[in-house]
This record gives C-alpha cells, structure tokens and sequence, in this order.
C-alpha cells in the first residue's frame, strides 16, 4: 500500500509554484487509487480527494501524526470544486476507486468522508446504494479536518463556512497573470502596427512612439483586472465582476496618459482610457468562475451583461487610436 508523507518537499513546494502560475498546471495529478498515511487499519477513517496534486498536497499535509486511508479519485487532474461542477468528481467515479482497490476488504466500517465542495457531484444515498459506503461530508477546507476527525465527524458552522480572504484572492492572482502571455503578446504586435497608421499612411517611428504608450496602458490595464480588482473585490462598488473591473479600469485609466508626457491628443487619451477600462473589466470577470459568490449560471449572466460592452469598447477604442492622427 503507498504511504504518503505529510511533509511536503523542496519538489512539492516547486510543484506548487508551477501549478500556481500556469505551469504545466492541467498535467499536475496523482494517479487515482488508496493511499495511507501514518498505520491505518481497520477503522481508521478514509478521506476522499480528487487526483489534483495540490489538492492532495493541502489534505496530506494537515494529516501530521494521524492514521487514516486517502481514497484518490479520478478528477482528470482538476480540483474538488471544479471537478464536482465539472462531473468528474461523482458518485459513479469514487464507487468505481471503491471497488477497484476493494476498500470494503481493507476497512470494517462503511464511511467515506468526502470533502464538502463535492456535494455537487456525489449524492451521499446513491453511493451507499452503489458500493455500499455512506458517504459523509467533511468541512470546507482541509486544514479543518484534523477537528473535525476529533469531533467525532461533527462539522461545526465555521467548517461549513466558505472564505474568501485576502490570501485566497490574492493566490488566484499568479496564475490569471501568467497565463496572459500568449494573448498579450498577440495584442501588444497589434496595437504597434495599428500604431503606425497615419495621414503617412505608415510611420514606423508612429508605431513605435504610438505603440509604447498604448502598451504601457495595457499592462495597467492587466493590473488594474487582474491584481487590484480581485485584491480590493468586497470594497469595490456593485456585485457583477464585470462591473467592479470596469469602475477599477474607469478609475486607472485616468492615469494611462501619463505614459505619454502629454505628447498625446485629446483623443488618444479618450482611446486609452476606454481600452484600459473594458480590459480591466474583462479580466476581472475570469475570477467569476474561482469564487464562492457566482453560480455556473451567474457566470453566464455577467458574460451575457458584461461581453457585449467589453467588444464594444474595445472596437470604440481601436477607432479613436487608429483615427486620432488624422483628426490632428
């Protein structure tokens, strides 16, 4: 049977630094099957966790001087949360790691304590209907499950309680940066030779004065979505992500001529100001898919309320840069 350390290595924590920002993040798992921690025999309890790495990571390190069964089950490499949504992390999928490591010969009782994120994908009556196992859901966050094993399997309110500190915003944020690379650099070449377009027809040292300042104003833009939304989220004004990012972007484009030390025009300023608002908006809607304030079909409401305005701007802000030279 493979025995899992609860103290995680120099490999892990780089592990974890990769997956945090995007790196390799989607080939990050665990092979599926019944691991132990500690010498569990047989009623010692058995946690289940989806095959993510960091997921099993932030369970085995809580488990410090404990004697339990980690049952891991097959999430194509997701976590609990979205693997649940997802339906990966189901009822079918943990009866069928049950039976194949054939849990019911290694354990005399018949629980399984599932992490409460899960509850979207299993169904506690119909797991005991297909393998025999009662299914009991633990407390939200790994680091509870040490005193909730304690407190005879009893979650009390904070257990159950969903957070979304500082640190939990502000760990999203790696991974929503880095994996911008690709799109950013397909936008920054475009915004160069869109910048060079003038009563010319084309000036290279246009796009390449024009460029930098609209580039500066993009990577504000991505602070000011990606980082300043998401670590300011309960303080800023409305509840749609969309809206939030569009008031931070509002307020930091203000700032976007200053790249240019005043060697812009009126309307250029207007078109940076525009592009810097919507793209911090769009940003700052990823992370309706990585909290506990929007359903799936929240997500879908925002994107229906929020995308329109984003391309419109982002169209208004193309038109003002590219016709501000002929305007002078």
């Amino acid at each position: 049977m493979p025995r899992i350390q609860t103290v995680l290595n120099t490999h892990d924590h780089f592990g974890t630094v990769k997956a945090r920002t995007g790196i390799a993040r989607t080939n990050y798992k665990v092979t599926p099957g019944l691991y132990c921690v500690g010498t569990p025999g047989p009623d010692s309890p058995v946690l289940v966790t989806a095959n993510y790495k960091l997921s099993v990571d932030a369970l085995r390190k809580e488990l410090t001087n404990l004697d339990v069964w980690i049952l891991v089950v097959d999430t194509r490499g997701i976590n609990v949360w979205c693997a649940a949504g997802k339906g990966t992390f189901s009822t079918e999928e943990v009866t069928y790691q049950v039976k194949r490591t054939r849990l019911a010969e290694l354990v005399s009782h018949r629980e399984l304590i599932l992490p409460q994120l899960a509850a979207t994908g299993v169904a506690s009556h119909l797991l005991k209907r297909q393998c025999g196992f009662k299914g009991i859901f633990g407390p939200i966050l790994a680091a509870q499950i040490s005193n909730f094993l304690k407190n005879n399997k009893q979650a009390d309110e904070s257990m159950r309680a969903v957070t979304f500190t500082l640190g939990e915003r502000l760990v999203l944020v790696p991974v929503e940066i880095c994996l911008l690379w690709k799109a950013c650099l397909i936008v920054l070449l475009t915004i160069f030779i869109l910048s060079g377009i003038g009563p010319d027809i084309y000036s290279l040292t246009a796009a390449w004065g024009r460029g930098k300042v609209a580039a500066m104003a993009t990577l504000l833009a991505i602070l000011a979505g990606a980082l300043v939304s998401p670590l300011l989220l309960p303080w800023i004004p409305g509840r749609q992500f969309w809206l939030k990012g569009l008031l931070v972007g509002a307020l930091t484009g203000l700032a976007a001529p200053l790249f240019s030390s005043g060697r812009t025009t009126s309307l250029e300023d207007m078109a940076l100001w525009v592009w810097v608002a919507v793209i911090a908006s769009y940003l700052a809607m990823n992370f309706t898919g990585a909290t506990p304030y929007t359903s799936l079909s929240g997500v879908e409401k925002e994107m229906r309320r929020g995308l329109p305005l984003q391309v419109s701007g982002v169209l208004l802000a193309g038109l003002l840069w590219i016709g501000a030279p002929f305007a002078g």
